[in-house]
């Protein structure tokens, strides 16, 4: 059974990356999408996916924390770094209200320039989106698409099954986190049985949202076997099925 991690974030610390992927490799877990979304993130995404040996896959963005800077001046970095590297993603871009309404214009406005910068490259986006459903779909039907559709993945969905219909129906990959274990997580698993098997996604969004039963620990890309045995029981499937399904899709986005 091989597993693909959707979403992952890495330390700037060589040792540290090695040691975390040779974990995944032994769980199972044969591809990774490492994911930037800041000064830090980028580069760590970087070095994970140069020590990766073919098996980590590059995103890289600025997401709604990135904000000190002008828009134009975060974007043309994003810019620099993407025509740098093989990158598979934008990302992660996109809109979280819940801690900084204030910033709401701010951070649209960042994540317009930047899915704008992926219809420019051709690639696939990785969009985060609290609280902000009404703002993300506006966003995503304003700006101007130059390519056939946009592609990308909504990662780390907590909405409900009508803001995921919405999402599908604009071409949205689903990814769902650990949190579909936890206890109070009611309309995630909802949800997560929603979407259908050929826009369903897993992630760990590590290191942050370690499942059931990790609670407590650093999340790591090996901990996504629990997220897929207890969504795969969610959904009445093998966790092998789910594996294999989430693997294909995923591919389809990332490679």
């Amino acid at each position: 059974m091989e597993i693909y991690d959707t979403h992952a974030h890495f330390v700037t610390d060589q040792q540290s990356i090695a040691d975390v992927l040779e974990r995944a490799r032994t769980a199972g877990v044969t591809r990774i999408a490492a994911i930037g979304g800041s000064e830090e993130l980028n580069r760590a995404a970087i070095l994970a996916c140069d020590l990766g040996n073919g098996s980590v896959r590059l995103a890289l963005g600025a997401d709604r924390d990135q904000l000190a800077c002008p828009a134009e001046e975060t974007v043309a970095e994003v810019r620099r770094l993407v025509s740098e590297n093989a990158c598979a993603a934008i990302g992660e871009i996109g809109l979280d209200f819940h801690y900084s309404p204030e910033t709401s214009k701010a951070q649209c406005d960042l994540f317009a320039r930047q899915l704008a910068l992926a219809d420019e490259a051709g690639l696939p986006v990785v969009i985060h989106t609290r609280d902000a459903d009404d703002a993300t779909l506006g966003v995503l039907d304003e700006v101007p698409w130059r390519h056939s559709s946009l592609r990308g993945v909504i990662h780390c969905y907590t909405g409900d099954p009508t803001f995921a219909r919405k999402l599908l129906d604009r071409g949205f990959m689903v990814s769902i986190s650990g949190i579909v274990t936890f206890r109070l997580a009611d309309n995630v698993r909802e949800s997560a049985r929603y979407v259908p098997d050929d826009r369903l996604l897993i992630e760990t969004d590590s290191p942050f949202l370690a499942p059931v039963p990790m609670r407590g620990k650093t999340n790591e890309p090996a901990f996504i076997v629990h997220t897929a045995k207890f969504l795969a029981d969610l959904r009445g499937i093998p966790t092998e099925r789910l594996a294999e399904l989430t693997f294909t899709n995923a591919v389809t986005v990332f490679g």
